[in-house]
């Protein structure tokens, strides 16, 4: 079983990118195409700041969705990246009453109300890819360096 103890340990420079998004394009759908016109093969959010009129996310241990239309703040955006099919992002949102909802951020019908404003951190010596994992019986992240096999 994997743990803190017998983890690898990768080491990477970082390059930012940084773009904004416009009203009515989708947060999701946007960083993917970012990713895969630029090639990106591990990333993380560093930031991401503007508003939703539209969300869809998973809500944790659920096999429900959340989809509401109104607007909200993005408090929080994170998660890591590839254009290897790799896109795991969670998100968090405030209504206009403070009250805050978050978990997995859904593939479609996450848009844009104002902005969005996203930094990227790209690992270029490294690759992002996803692997069963037979603990979690998920999808999981896996690590490589880019000339490792």
């Amino acid at each position: 079983m994997n743990n803190i103890n017998n983890t690898s340990v990768f080491n990477s420079n970082l390059i930012a990118h940084v773009f904004r998004l416009h009203p009515g394009q989708d947060l999701y759908q946007e960083i993917k195409k970012y990713i895969e016109k630029n090639m990106i093969k591990a990333a993380c959010i560093l930031t991401c700041v503007g508003s939703l009129k539209k969300i869809n996310i998973r809500l944790a241990n659920a096999t429900e969705f959340l989809q509401l239309n109104e607007n909200f703040e993005i408090t929080s955006l994170v998660g890591n990246i590839s254009c290897n099919d790799r896109m795991h992002l969670h998100i968090s949102i405030s209504d206009s009453t403070g009250k805050t909802f978050g978990g997995h951020l859904c593939e479609t019908d996450n848009i844009v109300h104002t902005t969005a404003e996203i930094v990227l951190g790209e690992m270029p010596s490294l690759i992002f890819e996803k692997e069963k994992d037979e603990i979690s019986g998920w999808n999981e992240l896996k690590i490589k360096k880019k000339n490792e096999k």
